[in-house]
C-alpha cells in the first residue's frame, strides 16, 4: 500500500480533487438559486460559445471526442496488458492502470455535471411556462380521446403533403430537415419568449448505427455545445427529433419536456415536412395512453388513418424493434437509473407526463 501511495501520489491527488468536486456539486444542487446562476450565467453561456465556435465545422466534433474516447481506451487496455506481461509487480502496474482509468472517467463525470448535471435543478419548463404535467382522473379520458381524435384527423391530412418514396415511405431529404431546424424552432419562441436564444444546426452523427444499437434519435453533447442527430433511423420522426435536441440546447433537461417541445413546435409549423413529424409524434404518445385507457377507442382512431401514416409508423416498429439486443436493453437500464438519479422520476418512460402537458396546454 505505501509503496502504491508513493508511486501514484499525483494520481491520488488527482483523484481526490475529483470526488471532492463532486461531493461539493451534491452539496450544492439542492440549493435552486445556485443552479440557476450557475446554468444562466457559467455553463449555458460556455455552450453557446463553443456551440458558434464549432458551427462551421461540417462534423461534429462531439462524435471525435467520442472516437477518440474509444480508441483511448483501446490504447490504455493493450499497454495494461503488454506491461502486466513484461514487467515485474503486476499488482502495483494493474492498482496504477486503474487508478488512471478511474482518475479519467471521474474528471469527465464531474465536466458532466457541472456542464449539464446543474439543469436537472433549475427552475423547469414547466415552472416557467405554467404548462404543469398534472396526473390525469378519469374524467379527462374524453379529453384524452379527442386529443388523439385532433391528432389522427390532422396528421391525415398532412400526409399527403410531404415527399414519398415508391414504397409510400416518407422521405424528405435529411440534410434539409437540418437546416431548417433552427428557422422551425422559432414558432417555440413565439410562444415562450423566455427560452428565446441563439441556436446552432444540428449535426449528422456519422456513425448512426452505433446511435441506433443503444436506442438513441440524437443526442446534445454539452462539452462542445453541439447537437447529434441519428441519421439511419427512420426520417419521418427525425423534424421533431431535431426540435427535441435543440430543445436541449437551451438547458432544458427534462426529455419529457423536450418531447412536448417538439411537438408542438413542430405540429404547429408551417412547413408540412416538419408539422407531419410533430404531429406523428404527439399521436403516438397520445394513442399509446389511450390503448391502455381504452383500447376499443383506440382501435377506432387508429383505423382512422391513412395508408401512409401506418406504413411510417410500421416502418419505424420494424427498425427498432431489428435494433433491441441485450446491449440496448442493458443501455435503457442504465440510462433510465441515470436519469432517475437526477431527480427525473419518469426516467425513459415519458409517455404519461407528456400527454398530461399536451392535454393541459391545448
Amino acid at each position: 500500500m505505501r509503496a502504491l501511495i508513493r508511486r501514484c501520489r499525483g494520481e491520488l491527488i488527482w483523484l481526490g480533487c475529483g470526488v471532492a468536486f463532486y461531493l461539493l456539486f451534491v452539496l450544492l444542487r439542492g440549493n435552486r438559486a445556485v443552479m440557476n446562476w450557475l446554468a444562466r450565467s457559467v455553463t449555458g453561456p460556455y455552450k453557446r460559445w463553443m456551440g458558434r465556435l464549432l458551427a462551421g465545422l461540417d462534423i461534429s466534433l462531439a462524435e471525435v471526442l467520442c472516437l477518440l474516447a474509444a480508441a483511448a481506451f483501446v490504447w490504455w487496455l493493450a499497454w495494461l496488458i503488454r506491461s502486466m506481461a513484461s514487467r515485474r509487480g503486476r499488482c502495483l502496474i494493474a492498482a496504477r492502470y486503474l487508478l488512471v482509468l478511474l482518475c479519467a472517467v471521474v474528471t469527465v463525470y464531474d465536466g458532466f455535471c457541472l456542464l449539464w448535471g446543474v439543469n436537472y435543478y433549475t427552475d423547469s419548463f414547466q415552472q416557467r411556462s405554467g404548462i404543469y404535467a398534472v396526473a390525469a382522473s378519469p374524467d379527462r379520458q374524453e379529453q384524452l380521446a379527442q386529443l388523439t381524435e385532433r391528432f389522427a384527423r390532422e396528421l391525415s391530412a398532412c400526409a399527403s403533403e410531404v415527399p414519398r418514396d415508391e414504397s409510400g415511405l416518407f422521405s424528405a431529404d435529411r440534410q434539409e430537415i437540418l437546416r431548417q431546424a433552427s428557422r422551425q424552432y422559432q414558432t417555440l419562441f413565439e410562444k415562450f419568449p423566455f427560452l428565446d436564444a441563439p441556436q446552432q444546426q444540428p449535426k449528422a452523427f456519422v456513425c448512426s448505427t452505433g446511435l441506433s444499437s443503444l436506442g438513441y434519435t440524437g443526442f446534445f453533447f454539452p462539452f462542445t455545445g453541439e447537437t447529434n442527430l441519428n441519421m439511419d433511423s427512420p426520417a419521418c420522426f427525425l423534424p421533431a427529433t431535431a426540435l427535441h435536441e435543440l430543445s436541449h440546447q437551451l438547458d432544458i433537461a427534462s426529455e419529457q419536456e423536450c418531447n412536448f417541445l417538439a411537438i408542438v413546435g413542430a405540429s404547429e409549423s408551417s412547413d408540412p415536412v416538419y408539422r407531419y413529424s410533430g404531429l406523428l409524434m404527439g399521436y403516438v404518445h397520445l394513442s399509446n395512453a389511450l390503448y391502455r385507457a381504452d383500447p376499443q377507442r383506440w382501435q377506432t382512431v387508429r383505423d382512422s388513418l391513412p395508408r401512409e401514416v401506418r406504413l411510417d409508423l410500421q416502418s419505424n416498429n420494424v427498425y427498432w424493434a431489428r435494433q433491441e439486443s441485450a446491449v440496448s436493453r442493458l443501455w435503457d437500464k442504465v440510462y433510465d437509473r441515470f436519469l432517475k438519479s437526477y431527480g427525473d422520476t419518469d426516467g425513459i418512460q415519458s409517455y404519461g407526463t407528456v400527454v398530461e402537458m399536451l392535454l393541459a396546454y391545448y
